[in-house]
């Protein structure tokens, strides 16, 4: 039976936010507490970072956490997935899962039923995220690396290029079986993922909020949240980043 690999794009040189994967968070750092919130899938874990003489902070994070990983092009990102799904011997079947760093507040169990409806139903390719009613920040994407080697080969664009999956879920669309992994309600509003300085204390004021625990759930989250409105505030005026 294929096994799922999760690769994380992590770099050093975000434009809005520079280092952001390593800011302080819960006495550890953001990419730190990403990968405690996915820990049941840690040896399946790739980090896909930069190979332009920045990422040694990352690469020495990943040495101590014994993390996988993997240094390519900066901004041909489609790459540096492939590369690194090669570097760990992954064959046609294996199951790829997509999930970017500024996602400190990731499900696992929404990642893990978002694998599970993929194989369920038998597609090419499954995403959860925002436009699925989940808050931005839970986003995880699933393929199988024989279609992430089709990617590489024939992606033309820049777009398609730095943002690894438009090949597949644009350009390829009507060839496809392309299914979404739906929330049960809208909860688009929440924006938790890591973008500016105010998702930045959106973030940290979550975990406050858990008293620095990693071990809520979803529900759990989303119960807090709307207990909370304030919270919703801090960074509703932040604009997503048009790709």
């Amino acid at each position: 039976m294929s096994k799922p690999y999760i690769i994380i794009q992590a770099r050093m040189t975000s434009t809005r936010l520079p280092k952001k994967v390593l800011l302080p968070l819960c006495d550890k750092t953001v990419l730190e507490i990403m990968i405690n919130r996915l820990k049941d899938f840690k040896d399946n874990i790739i980090i896909a970072t930069t190979n332009d003489g920045s990422q040694k902070p990352i690469v020495d994070l990943c040495e101590k956490l014994n993390l996988k990983y993997y240094e390519g092009d900066t901004n041909n990102v489609l790459s540096r997935y492939y590369e690194a799904a090669l570097k760990y011997g992954l064959k046609d079947e294996d199951i790829i899962v997509r999930c970017t760093s500024d996602c400190p507040l990731i499900d696992y169990e929404v990642t893990k039923n978002t694998i599970e409806f993929f194989k369920e139903q038998n597609v090419d390719y499954v995403s959860s995220g925002s436009h699925c009613g989940f808050p931005r920040g839970m986003d995880t994407e699933v393929f199988r690396f024989k279609l992430l080697r089709s990617a590489f080969i024939n992606a033309k664009t820049d777009y398609e290029k730095e943002h690894v999956t438009p090949y597949i879920h644009t350009s390829k669309k009507d060839e496809l079986n392309i299914k979404y992994y739906e929330n049960k309600e809208d909860d688009s509003r929440y924006r938790l993922t890591l973008d500016e300085e105010d998702d930045y204390k959106t973030i940290v004021e979550v975990y406050k909020k858990f008293d620095n625990s990693l071990e809520f759930s979803y529900s759990e989250l989303i119960k807090m949240l709307k207990e909370n409105e304030y919270i919703y505030e801090l960074n509703a005026h932040v604009e997503q980043k048009k790709k």
